[in-house]
């Protein structure tokens, strides 16, 4: 399915979200955010069947920020470069965030300014060797946005963030891998079929589970413990509800592998 600046494939029952714009590398426009938001309503469309979600990059990169062409201003007005977060940026991010589903970023190549947004919002951040990260941010004398000053540091902490917002240097896949802040490195010419396979193993799984799965570690990082131990408590309820526990602990009990429905 093609979208503006956009593609949707389905390969069983993955989805792969492809940002679509590689002669500059996958930078982020309105018509690309547009294309993204018709992506996943089909997505989350129950009728294409789709399990897990990857998101990618076309050709030599993942996403290198925001599409600056066409930006600057010469009349001396001072446009607010905040609003476009509000409008487009953010309901995207907000859907990718309540995903019931799991969703996996494969960054194969620069992830750069909110690209690096993009990319640190999977569940499982798999990267081509060759692939980097860069909070670009400051070389262009903005704040860093896309939710990366709240992600950053609950992943690489405090001092971390801090530097690679205030240098703005780049982060090589190799030593992102070391800090935490991504699952897997992978040589560049197995990347997308590692990046698939996974896909797959997760797409097989108990799909609503896996999506509250997401939903206690979203919520995990602003509950009390107490709030947490009673999402726990309501989400393991409606878990023990369906059917995939069921055929759980019968595959368990019958010593097969389970056959899940996602339901």
């Amino acid at each position: 399915m093609d979208f503006e600046r956009a593609r949707l494939d389905i390969e069983g029952s993955v989805g792969i979200l492809t940002l679509n714009h590689p002669e500059v590398m996958n930078a982020v426009s309105p018509e690309m955010l547009g294309g993204l938001m018709l992506a996943m309503d089909q997505v989350e469309d129950p009728k294409n069947g789709i399990r897990c979600l990857v998101m990618t990059g076309e050709g030599r990169g993942f996403c290198t920020g925001a599409n600056l062409q066409g930006r600057g201003d010469n009349s001396g007005a001072r446009p607010d470069a905040g609003s476009a977060l509000e409008t487009m940026y953010h309901p995207f991010l907000r859907r990718l965030r309540n995903l019931q589903m799991p969703f996996v970023t494969a960054v194969n190549g620069p992830a750069a300014g909110v690209g690096m947004s993009f990319a640190l919002m999977g569940d499982l951040v798999l990267c081509a060797r060759s692939s980097y990260f860069l909070q670009a941010f400051r070389r262009i004398g903005l704040v860093p946005d896309g939710g990366s000053t709240w992600i950053l540091p609950r992943l690489v902490g405090k001092a971390r963030a801090m530097e690679l917002s205030l240098l703005g240097e780049k982060l090589p896949a190799e030593t992102a891998l070391q800090w935490g802040l991504v699952n897997r490195v992978y040589d560049d010419e197995k990347f997308i079929g590692e990046a698939k396979a996974l896909a797959a193993d997760l797409a097989s799984g108990p799909t609503k589970t896996l999506g509250m799965i997401r939903q206690l570690y979203w919520e995990s990082t602003d509950n009390t413990y107490e709030e947490q131990l009673n999402l726990e408590r309501q989400l393991q309820r409606t878990a023990g509800y369906g059917e995939d526990f069921k055929e759980g602990v019968r595959a368990f009990l019958e010593k097969r592998p389970a056959q899940f429905k996602g339901n």
